[in-house]
């Protein structure tokens, strides 16, 4: 039987609605990886009375338990008290733990106030997690053949504890290496991809099929269990083959992969230039290939042209097309991308112009409508997309599109999906 995990959740300010609980969606997907069933999230605010009873829940139907937040220095957190107390646990001063937190406040330039020392109280017995990311240690132990997990609620404290000092402490309990592999998928939707693999994933145990939807894409996770992690690995790898023999070209990648990373690696490889005239996307594909390390390399720059008299003036869209097609419409897709090549001297000109709503535009084109052109020496090419959903998600859309095209033509492959 797998391990069963429950997530609590403390702090006020996530029952307000004032920060959203992305360590729930973070630490469900870790575990997920680690073979540990998520039955449940509890969001819970900081109070004592109503997160003893959310820890004694817990107990009742989970043999792991992770905290999140009510670890720091002020009095309302009181994860620690109260998870020592509903496990008959004492706090003891932790000397280690008090000097790094007193180190990090000198290096960050902090006044060291004596209301941080309760954080270096931890429950006996336990075994201690370094915060190299923050002030406040976490820990873990065990207790009534469970396991408990506590967490800074900070995402940018808790993942990285999560990884470097929790999944060790866990490492041992989970019977045996478990391996994911995670397959990007561009180009079929999830309902599409669902019903091609329903029969599959219902059947696989070991390894298993899980499908995510992301921003406009689609993954697969494949995660086996073995005694060891060649073990595993050689489990993934004939059910990886089989889903790559189903999907073929509309997996771009695995992992870590994303599009705009693996566009870089193929530009970069080829010794070729990028360039991107964006419209709807306002600048979207340049943010996401320059977020990249060694951007510069490959991406010699962008043109935002919401206006037409810019896509005119500046990137030389003829008048006579925006005035007979309109700003959104095939021809002028590829003038934009022909456009930014030549303005920029890059080997590839890519260009996206939509309508993201919530609104039609002006010649009535409906929100979702939009065309992403690719410009190369010798030939062009645009793809008409239909987007759904809020004003985000077809922006989001409409730029990893302009990236699926960019991607394609590099490996020879078909640009029409």
């Amino acid at each position: 039987m797998p391990h069963v995990a429950e997530l609590i959740a403390v702090g006020t300010e996530l029952l307000l609605g004032s920060i959203a609980n992305t360590d729930g969606q973070f630490l469900s997907q870790e575990l997920s990886a680690l073979g540990i069933a998520v039955y449940h999230h509890t969001v819970v605010g900081d109070n004592p009375g109503r997160l003893r009873e959310a820890v004694e829940l817990a107990r009742s139907r989970a043999d792991l338990i992770i905290t999140t937040g009510g670890l720091g220095p002020t009095c309302d957190d009181l994860t620690k008290t109260v998870l020592a107390e509903c496990f008959g646990k004492t706090l003891v001063y932790n000397e280690e733990a008090a000097q790094r937190m007193e180190a990090y406040l000198r290096r960050a330039g902090r006044a060291i106030t004596p209301n941080n020392y309760q954080q270096a109280y931890l429950p006996e017995g336990c075994v201690p997690f370094q915060n190299d990311w923050g002030t406040a240690p976490g820990c873990g132990f065990e207790a009534d053949e469970a396991r408990v997990v506590m967490l800074p609620g900070p995402p940018s404290e808790c993942q990285p504890m999560f990884r470097e000092r929790a999944v060790p402490f866990l490492r041992d309990w989970t019977n045996g290496a478990i391996v994911s592999r995670t397959l990007h998928i561009f180009g079929m939707g999830e309902s599409a991809v669902e019903d091609l693999l329903r029969d599959r994933m219902n059947s696989m145990v070991n390894p298993t099929l899980a499908p995510y939807a992301k921003e406009g894409e689609v993954e697969l996770r494949l995660t086996a269990r073995a005694e060891n992690e060649a073990g595993a690995r050689a489990l993934v790898a004939p059910a990886e083959e089989e889903l790559r023999g189903l999907l073929g070209e509309l997996i771009y990648g695995v992992d870590g992969d994303n599009l705009e990373g693996v566009c870089l690696r193929l530009l970069k490889e080829q010794g070729l230039t990028l360039a991107a005239a964006e419209s709807c996307t306002g600048g979207l594909m340049a943010k996401r290939i320059t977020d990249l390390s060694g951007a510069s390399a490959v991406f010699r720059g962008g043109v935002v042209s919401y206006w037409s008299e810019v896509k005119h003036s500046v990137l030389g869209v003829p008048q006579a097309l925006l005035d007979t097609y309109g700003a959104v419409s095939e021809p002028v897709a590829r003038a934009m991308a022909q456009g930014v090549r030549a303005l920029t001297g890059a080997d590839l000109g890519v260009s996206v112009t939509g309508v993201a709503g919530p609104d039609p535009d002006e010649r009535g084109n409906p929100v979702g409508l939009v065309y992403v052109g690719l410009a190369w020496d010798g030939g062009d090419f645009v793809r008409e997309v239909h987007a759904t959903g809020p004003r985000g998600r077809i922006r989001q859309s409409a730029a990893s599109h302009g990236f699926d095209l960019v991607r394609r033509r590099l490996t020879g492959l078909a640009l029409e999906v």
